[in-house]
């Protein structure tokens, strides 16, 4: 199974943004951050952009928050940068003569449902600021080496 990384890189674009704001923003040092490939970050960004929350322009290395951090949710992130939205998917395939098979899908369905719901109830619940705080926090716990 392949894994989607883009919400947590999407958050430390953003957290490293708003972090680090008198570094050089370009893509290629936030792709060092992220450890990842600097067109990965520009596809991502593009997308914080185009769902609001991301203000850059073309030739200018000085992206910022588009609102406050305390305004924008994991939700809000997810949604930017996720193109299928369900964290969980059913198998298409099943056995249809089976007495198992022939109805896991629709149970599947409602109970994935209902996780989705709950799971984008809390992501609401849960801001950038909160993130930013939390690795504030953790840098300044850190001893120094």
């Amino acid at each position: 199974m392949k894994y989607s990384y883009k919400l947590s890189d999407a958050v430390h674009i953003l957290a490293y943004i708003e972090i680090a704001p008198t570094v050089a923003l370009d893509s290629v040092t936030i792709a060092a951050s992220v450890e990842a490939n600097p067109s990965v970050v520009r596809r991502l960004m593009a997308s914080l952009k185009k769902a609001g929350l991301l203000v850059s322009r073309a030739g200018a290395a000085k992206p910022h928050l588009a609102r406050p951090a305390s305004e924008i949710n994991l939700l809000d992130i997810f949604k930017a940068v996720e193109v299928n939205n369900a964290l969980l998917h059913v198998d298409p395939k099943t056995n249809m003569a089976c007495p198992v098979g022939a109805h896991i899908q629709q149970t599947l369905d409602q109970a994935y449902d209902r996780v989705q719901r709950a799971a984008e109830a809390e992501m609401g619940q849960l801001t950038l600021q909160m993130m930013i705080d939390d690795l504030r926090q953790r840098q300044t716990a850190t001893p120094k080496v």
